[in-house]
Order: C-alpha cells, then structure tokens, then sequence
C-alpha cells in the first residue's frame, strides 16, 4: 500500500479511448499496412499521416494526438530530429519510434531526444496497441536490445587508460539492493528485459495500478521520471544485473 497521496497523484490515468494516433512514415507500402491494422481496431483512431516529419510537424501541433508512431529513418528530419522538435513544443505528446532493425545507437539518442521507446517493424497488432495504451500512461516500451545496448554502454572499461591513477572507490558506494526492495529490484529487472507493465503485472500476480506504484517507488529513489531512465540508472549502480 502506498503511504501518501503524492504518490497516488503522481500516477498517469490512462486516456479516454479511441487513443488518437498520427503516423509518420515514408515508405508508402509500409504505411498501408500499418493503417490497416490500426484502423482495424476500435482501441485507436489514426487522425493523420505524413511521409515526412517536415509534413508532418505542422500537421501533429494543430490536431494535437495522443500518439505519434514515428520511423526512425526518414528522407530529411531523422525521427531523432523530429521528436526533439515536438517534444520543445508539446512535452506531453508520447512519441513512438518505429523501426525496421536494431538501430541501438540511433534509438537510445530518441529516447534521449524524448521519445518513450520503440517497436520493431511487423510487431504484431496487439503488441503495438498494448505499447501505445502503455506510454500513454506514464510507461516505456524497451525491448531486449535497448536493454542489451544500455548495459553495453554503462560497462566499466576493461583496461584502465595508460599512466591513469589507481581508481577510487567507484560510483558504487551504497551496497547493491540499498535502495531498491525485493519488490521493486525484481519489477525493475522484469523492465530492462522488455516486460510491459500488464506482462510484469500478471507475471507477478499483482494490478496494474500496483506496479505503477512500485515503479513510482522506483523514479524517486533513482530520481528519475521514466523506465528507460530507471533501467539505465540501475544499470550503471550496479543495482540489476542483464
């Protein structure tokens, strides 16, 4: 149970459905097939379209969405350029990034410039639905390889640099597990695997709403205000393990 009320307030409620959902995509076969399956299905209603983001800037700040389902690779604005830019004016937009293969470096700098997470190309239609519900309230969608490509980059050196001084004791001076309870360590590990909030939540045998708790929990003891931001603090404290 949680011990406030702060800690209730904090929490996103989950939008009134049909999610209104805007598409950038410049492969016109490939944006076909994705309205096919998003106008299938009563959970969103796509307000728009563009095949660039220099279309579609203008365009997703007057109608104002819920959701952009973005392609990373774009001709002109890349999907970084563009989530920076709509993320400066509308901070509360979710931004989705959308890709044909692992671009890690690209995607980490997305996420970086706003955007709060991304999904292969060909996922199935009820994974893409179940991740847009998901960042439109408060979570992150992170698939293995974004997890993966985190730890990679928060890896201590192997070999310290020549002539350098004998290291002091490093960033890691509370014990591992210090901050985090049982709980929270085993939700947040669950996370850096790629696991939704509802997968965590029935794995677990809990709500929904007590994992978004426990993941509030989690941002002020890391001080941090989203799951890629929680997952990369832990994983450079040392606090999980991949």
């Amino acid at each position: 149970m949680s011990s406030g009320t702060d800690e209730r307030e904090t929490l996103p409620t989950r939008p009134t459905l049909p999610l209104r959902v805007y598409v950038v995509e410049d492969q016109v076969k490939v944006l076909k097939q994705q309205l096919k399956l998003l106008e299938a299905d009563p959970a969103v209603t796509v307000v728009g379209t563009a095949l660039s983001g220099e279309a579609g800037i203008p365009e997703i700040e007057k109608l104002e969405p819920d959701v952009v389902l973005l392609d990373l690779s774009l001709p002109g604005m890349s999907g970084i350029e563009i989530t920076r830019k709509l993320k400066a004016s509308r901070p509360k937009l979710e931004v989705l990034i959308f890709t044909t293969f692992d671009e890690e470096a690209q995607v980490l700098e997305a996420v970086r410039a706003g955007a709060s997470g991304y999904l292969l190309k060909g996922t199935p239609k009820e994974k893409l639905i179940e991740a847009m519900q998901e960042i439109c309230t408060g979570g992150t969608v992170i698939q293995p390889s974004l997890a993966r490509a985190l730890l990679k980059q928060f890896k201590a050196p192997s070999e310290p640099a020549p002539h350098s001084p004998e290291p002091s004791a490093p960033l890691r001076e509370e014990p591992v597990g210090k901050q985090l309870s049982d709980r929270e360590h085993e939700i947040l590990t669950l996370i850096a695997k790629g696991v939704s909030n509802p997968e965590a939540a029935q794995m677990l045998g809990v709500s929904r709403a007590t994992i978004r708790t426990h993941l509030e929990h989690i941002y002020k003891k890391l001080d941090v205000t989203n799951r890629v931001e929680a997952v990369t603090e832990a994983l450079r404290k040392g606090l999980i393990q991949m």
